[in-house]
């Protein structure tokens, strides 16, 4: 009988090796070599406190050749415990038959469907966007010529927004199904690592291939996609919903359902609003709004590496900070895209929106964060339900009549935070323009303000993050969903019977990983309603 082991904290040198490993393992499990048959990497991460003496620390998976459990007893030590397997248990749907239709292809609707398929039950996904090979035709098309397609762009169309992101799968959640996440996106192409790194990243280059993957499953195991096909209305009877209404092209057609999952999105503003006047519950909620602030990547690999920074077997750095302002707000970095680039994320005509984004060997000369402040719904001045949403348009609107275009207003921070009039020696990613201008023209006052401060308390963290040199594109208004569609405890609307709101546009996550176990949430419940 063979038994598994899990060591951690196992800390070693940033160019060490298998054997490097093998050797702590006997150390702290005070065994031989010979007892160890395999083991495998849990979680990885990088210790950079001290530039001097940076490491890693490793938690691992050991399978011994013996049934000696006396080994926990013998090495006394809490850093060992035996290890189980934990493996996800997908549900079987009594009534397979039901039609079920996912709103939205991202993350929280690709999950779900994903689901419902593993149960037994064949879902109909709804995308007002384009599959991604299509896609990445507009979304270049925008960047190259300032063609804006509102129907397909960075905010809509297969994958959905995190698509075109730095695919980073870090969350602040703890989940049992966060696990069965990874592996499935594993299990479509995307690197092994990203079950074990503490900052799992895919890059989106490599993501739109594993999107792809991830469409073929469905459709190969009896899920069917409606791409160019856009949710506009929802029809129920008697509290319960019957039917939707969708916009192909320039047709409307009716679509019979048992089951509706609104995976729609953050940036689905006209979906909010035709939900909001079918009385669906609606509420305001807390999101943030910023800027992205654009530095040498090599800047940050000093700040975070010291004199190690151009070590070959360091990866590029990244950052996440926050800071606590005395007027109350907070002012933190979010979405960091080392070796990335600024891109347009608008949706709507005439506003304009920005967005990080990187590749997956983040080889690019700039890092780029995003910068936010947090808005609360006492800043909208307003009970209406879609306030936060008028109040991201105001700014997007300011923005575009900076220059009339989808040039993006930018200024270095010397100019911003210190008044000089500083000549960066960055060269700005936005595409497909930056106008230089005062960024308080686009502002309410608490943020222009909000922001200024944040960076000096920042660069205390992380001493040069206010360098003079650095650029702040604007805005970035799309971090979160401002808008919640309420649920109950079992993940359905109050107020129709068989409307489930799902992932971040609903209001319930906050980037891909945590969208992707809403989703399996979502059809879980639906499985069981």
């Amino acid at each position: 009988m063979k038994i598994m082991i899990k060591i951690s904290n196992i800390k070693l040198p940033i160019n060490y090796n298998d054997s490097d490993i093998v050797k702590s393992i006997c150390k702290k499990a005070k065994i031989n070599a010979d007892v160890i048959r395999s083991f495998t990497l849990l979680k990885r991460s990088l210790d950079a406190r001290h530039k001097n003496d940076i490491k890693y620390i490793l938690s691992v998976k050991v399978e011994l050749n013996t049934d000696e459990k006396a080994v926990f007893n013998h090495a006394k030590s809490n850093e060992i415990s035996e290890y189980f397997e934990e493996k996800y248990n997908f549900f079987k749907a009594e009534n397979k038959d039901k039609k079920v239709v996912v709103v939205g292809s991202g993350p929280a609707g690709l999950f779900c469907a994903y689901t419902l398929i593993k149960c037994g039950i064949k879902p109909l996904i709804i995308e007002r966007g384009e599959k991604i090979e299509e896609r990445v035709k507009s979304v270049n098309n925008f960047f190259e010529n300032g063609v804006l397609n509102t129907k397909s762009n960075i905010q809509f169309g297969e994958g959905g927004a995190g698509t075109f992101s730095d695919g980073k799968l870090n969350t602040g959640i703890k989940d049992k199904r966060i696990k069965l996440v990874l592996e499935t996106f594993v299990s479509f192409g995307a690197p092994k690592e990203i079950l074990y790194e503490q900052k799992p990243h895919i890059g989106t280059d490599i993501l739109r291939k594993v999107i792809i993957n991830f469409r073929n499953y469905i459709e190969k195991n009896g899920g069917k996609f409606l791409f160019n096909t856009q949710f506009t209305d929802f029809c129920a009877d008697k509290g319960k919903i019957k039917s939707i209404t969708v916009l192909r092209g320039n047709t409307s057609e009716k679509i019979e359902c048992d089951y509706l999952i609104l995976a729609i999105g953050h940036s689905a503003r006209d979906t909010f609003y035709s939900l909001y006047d079918n009385k669906l519950n609606l509420q305001q909620k807390p999101f943030a709004v910023g800027v992205r602030i654009e530095h040498k990547q090599e800047l940050i690999n000093k700040i975070q590496f010291g004199n190690e920074y151009k070590n070959p077997h360091l990866p590029v750095a990244d950052y996440k900070t926050a800071v606590h302002l005395p007027n109350g707000r907070s002012v933190y970095t979010f979405c960091m895209c080392p070796g990335g680039y600024v891109v347009a994320a608008a949706s709507e005509q005439n506003r304009v929106v920005v967005n990080g984004m990187s590749n997956y060997k983040r080889d690019n000369e700039n890092a780029n964060s995003a910068l936010l402040v947090n808005v609360l719904p006492q800043d909208f001045n307003s009970d209406f339900a879609l306030a936060g949403v008028e109040f991201q348009r105001k700014i997007e609107e300011k923005a575009f009549n900076i220059s009339k275009n989808y040039s993006a207003p930018c200024q270095t921070v010397g100019s911003f935070v210190f008044g000089n009039n500083t000549i960066s020696n960055i060269t700005p990613t936005y595409k497909p323009s930056v106008t230089h201008c005062d960024l308080g023209k686009i502002f309410p006052e608490f943020i222009t303000n909000s922001l200024k401060q944040g960076i000096l308390l920042i660069d205390k963290k992380l001493k040069g993050f206010a360098d003079e040199n650095a650029i702040l594109t604007a805005p970035e208004t799309r971090s979160s969903s401002p808008v919640r569609i309420v649920r109950n405890a079992e993940f359905m609307s109050d107020d129709i019977f068989g409307i489930f709101p799902c992932g971040e546009g609903a209001g319930y996550a906050g980037g891909i990983t945590s969208a992707a176990v809403d989703g399996i949430k979502v059809a879980e419940a639906v499985i069981k309603a």
